[in-house]
């Protein structure tokens, strides 16, 4: 895999996000509203509940992190809708550059505007609300890297569902965060959902991490044995999500699918 077409990639959607502020609010826009809705939220149920419990990193924070999350998908997403919604599908494929290459892009591009995103909220929480990381300890740090890795494999299929089914199902890909949330566990431990509810959770990674962050806020220890099923989870993922990819590309240059869909955007 060549290095110079992958920050290619790169430097074209800094270009892009350069030249149009509307593309870079969004990095920071929901990010924001978030906060200041659970950040206040958090702080009524401090003053009025009776339990000790601390509901700034109980709440607030597990809302950041998949917000994070929401911001690694979308961030693949995104990348990969610009192709689209330019109509620079056959200009992509048409050129030298391989999948692998192409996915490490939008993979890249990903890291990028994420790592900006997560700044930004660490910045705005502490100073708000005193939010600190630090009380997660240091699996903090695994815990973002299995959401990171999570996030990119569902940007990967989601941008390969609307490669196969084409720009209409794109409306598809922007509230998948949302769908998985229950499943996930976000706001409550996964043995309040019903057991069907529970066993689709145990298949998404962030269950294991919201878990293991609860458990730690609770002052116990959590489970490396959980950690290691999430990014085991997460990495198997990715490598499907990287093959479902590939597979659909390749029957969308056979097909046609991808001219197809230069037409009916150039029509519109």
């Amino acid at each position: 895999m060549r290095l110079q077409p992958v920050l290619g990639l790169v430097l074209r959607q800094y270009y892009l996000m350069r030249g149009s502020p509307t593309r870079v609010l969004p990095i920071f826009a929901w990010v924001t509203i978030d906060i200041v809705l659970w950040g206040f939220i958090t702080r009524w149920l401090n003053g009025v509940g009776d339990s000790h419990m601390n509901f700034v990193p109980a709440l607030l924070g597990m809302v950041l992190l998949w917000d994070f999350f929401t911001r690694v998908m979308q961030g693949v997403t995104t990348a990969f809708f610009e192709d689209l919604w330019s109509r620079n599908f056959l200009n992509i494929f048409a050129s030298p550059l391989s999948i692998n290459e192409y996915l490490s892009g939008l993979v890249l591009t990903a890291v990028t505007t994420s790592l900006v995103s997560l700044l930004a909220m660490l910045l705005l929480a502490s100073v708000a609300f005193d939010l600190s990381y630090l009380v997660y300890g240091l699996l903090l740090v695994p815990y973002l890297l299995v959401l990171f890795l999570f996030g990119i494999a569902l940007g990967i299929l989601a941008s390969a569902m609307v490669m196969r089914f084409g720009p209409a199902s794109e409306w598809l890909v922007w509230p998948m965060p949302a769908l998985l949330s229950p499943f996930a566990g976000v706001f409550y431990p996964l043995s309040t959902l019903p057991a069907w509810m529970q066993a689709v959770g145990r298949l998404l990674p962030p269950s294991y991490v919201f878990e293991g962050m609860r458990q730690i806020l609770a002052g116990h220890s959590a489970p490396l044995s959980d950690l290691a099923a999430a990014v085991l989870l997460a990495a198997v993922q990715i490598v499907l999500a990287g093959w479902c990819f590939a597979a659909v590309h390749r029957y969308a240059v056979r097909s046609g699918l991808l001219a197809r869909y230069s037409a009916e955007s150039g029509a519109s």
